[in-house]
């Protein structure tokens, strides 16, 4: 298991340098799986495209590649315009949104993993109706309880929750969080075991329509990690297109220092 240790993900120019990537990927969770007792079909791999070119990222697809996260909306957007050829491929945002770009989000997103604000939510319900779209939609938590994280505090996720129904055009699917950037395995996995643990409690008590069975948690650093401790879906974006060129403080605001790489 490789800890964020960005040096290990050469970068992939070829296709079979993709398929490459994915297949030892696919390997880990599966290999992960088996120490969790649990099914590899179970877990869903979410490739991270963010400051990826669109001639890289056609080839992904070309090696199998059906839908991608990107943390900066209007990065995603110019990618799903560019490549409007290819009807089949979904696109996640994974980042902190701000309200003036829910438009944006609601045109284009089959889902989206970082709400933690009822104004962002009414924002993209309101431009979602007008679009005549329904969005899968992760309540973010902040599980490592660092100032410097977007996302829900655990104590606050119950009372947010609550309030969803209101928004019919938000499908809730489950939890999503950042675990602490580290390389010492006994300070990430509390913070997988935490959205756990909370997801279980929230099942419980969740409001008539709001499915929270899911986890996304765990990035190319500690996907293997995530797994063990519950997650259904993985967000690895430089262990399958190569170590990026930009810092992470670029795309997640605030981790300059703590930051996390998917």
């Amino acid at each position: 298991m490789n800890l964020h240790h960005t040096s290990a993900y050469p970068s992939a120019v070829s296709l079979a340098d993709f398929r490459r990537n994915l297949a030892r990927v696919r390997d880990n969770i599966a290999a992960a799986c088996q120490r969790a007792g649990r099914d590899p079909a179970d877990v869903r791999l979410l490739p991270v495209s963010k400051t990826v070119d669109e001639a890289r990222i056609r080839l992904a697809y070309a090696a199998g590649c059906r839908e991608l996260g990107e943390n900066k909306v209007q990065e995603a957007h110019a990618k799903w315009e560019a490549m409007a050829d290819l009807p089949d491929l979904r696109w996640a945002v994974i980042g902190h949104l701000q309200t003036n770009k829910a438009k944006l989000v609601a045109r284009f997103a089959s889902e989206f993993q970082a709400l933690d604000s009822l104004r962002v939510a009414e924002a993209l319900d309101r431009r979602l109706q007008a679009e005549g779209r329904a969005l899968d939609v992760y309540v973010q938590i902040n599980t490592s309880g660092e100032a410097s994280k977007f996302g829900l505090a655990p104590q606050d996720a119950a009372a947010f929750v609550r309030q969803l129904p209101a928004y019919a055009s938000l499908r809730v699917r489950g939890l999503m969080t950042l675990a602490l950037f580290s390389p010492d395995p006994a300070l990430v996995r509390p913070c997988f075991v935490r959205l756990r643990e909370l997801r279980d409690r929230l099942r419980q008590e969740a409001p008539a329509g709001i499915y929270l069975g899911q986890l996304s948690m765990g990035m190319s650093g500690d996907y293997e990690l995530a797994i063990e401790e519950g997650a259904t879906t993985v967000r690895v974006g430089q262990a399958i297109f190569g170590a990026r060129a930009l810092p992470d403080s670029h795309y997640w605001p605030g981790f300059a220092t703590s930051g996390a790489q998917p």
